[in-house]
C-alpha cells in the first residue's frame, strides 16, 4: 500500500485486458491462429451455453411460481366454499332448533288448550276464585311466558286466517263481517295459529 495518502493504490486500479491479438515481433494486428480461433468459438460456445442455461433457469422458476400461485389459489377457494358451508350448516342448525323448540312449545300449547278454555269459562261466569284462581293465573302465566297468546274479542272485524265461524246471523248495525261474540279463544304464537278464535259472526244485512 502507498505511503502517500493521495496517491491511489495500483491494486485498487481499475485493470483492462487488451484481447486484440498483436504480433510480438511487427507489434501490428494480426489474424488468429486456428488453434485461436477454436478457443475464441469454444469461449463464445461456453458463453452461449451458460446464457441459456441462465435463461432456462428462469423459465423453470417463473413457471413454478406460476404454479405454486395457481395452488395457493385453488386452495384459498377450498377454504372459501368449506367456510361458506360451514356458515351454511351454522345457520341452518340455528333455523332447524329454533323450528324444534317452537314445534315442542306448540304441542304443549295444544294439549293445554282444553284446560285454558275451561279457566276462560270460568273466569266469565265467576267462578275463577280462591286458591284455583291463582293457580290458573299461574297456568296462564306460564304458557305466556313461552310465547303463546290468548286473543280474539266480540266487535273486531272477521278474518278466516284467525276465526272460525261456529254461528252465522246478520246485523244492520255493522258494515262488515264482524265477531258478534268469542265462543272460545283463539290462541297464537307469533304469528303461527295454535288455535283460531271461535267464534259468532254477523253481516251487513242485504
Amino acid at each position: 500500500m502507498s505511503d502517500d495518502p493521495t496517491r491511489p493504490d495500483p491494486e485498487e486500479q481499475p485493470r483492462v485486458t487488451d484481447k486484440r491479438r498483436i504480433d510480438p515481433e511487427t507489434g501490428e494486428l494480426r489474424e488468429p491462429t486456428p488453434e485461436e480461433q477454436v478457443l475464441a468459438a469454444a469461449e463464445e460456445a461456453a458463453g452461449a451455453a451458460a446464457a441459456e442455461v441462465v435463461g432456462e433457469d428462469l423459465a423453470d422458476a417463473q413457471r413454478l411460481a406460476a404454479e405454486r400461485l395457481d395452488e395457493l389459489q385453488r386452495r384459498n377457494a377450498d377454504y372459501y366454499n368449506l367456510e361458506q358451508q360451514y356458515s351454511a350448516y351454522v345457520k341452518r342448525s340455528k333455523a332447524e332448533a329454533l323450528a324444534a323448540r317452537d314445534q315442542g312449545v306448540v304441542a304443549v300449547a295444544e294439549a293445554l288448550i282444553s284446560v285454558l278454555d275451561d279457566i276462560e269459562l270460568a273466569r266469565q261466569h265467576g267462578d275463577l276464585v280462591g286458591p284455583f284462581a291463582s293457580i290458573a293465573e299461574k297456568l296462564e302465566s306460564t304458557v305466556g311466558r313461552f310465547g303463546i297468546e290468548r286473543y280474539g274479542a266480540a266487535g273486531e272485524p272477521f278474518d278466516p286466517q284467525v276465526h272460525e265461524a261456529l254461528m252465522h246471523g246478520h246485523s244492520a248495525d255493522v258494515t262488515e263481517p264482524t265477531v258478534q261474540q268469542v265462543l272460545q279463544p283463539g290462541y297464537r304464537m307469533g304469528e303461527r295459529v295454535v288455535r283460531a278464535a271461535r267464534v259468532a259472526v254477523v253481516d251487513p244485512e242485504a
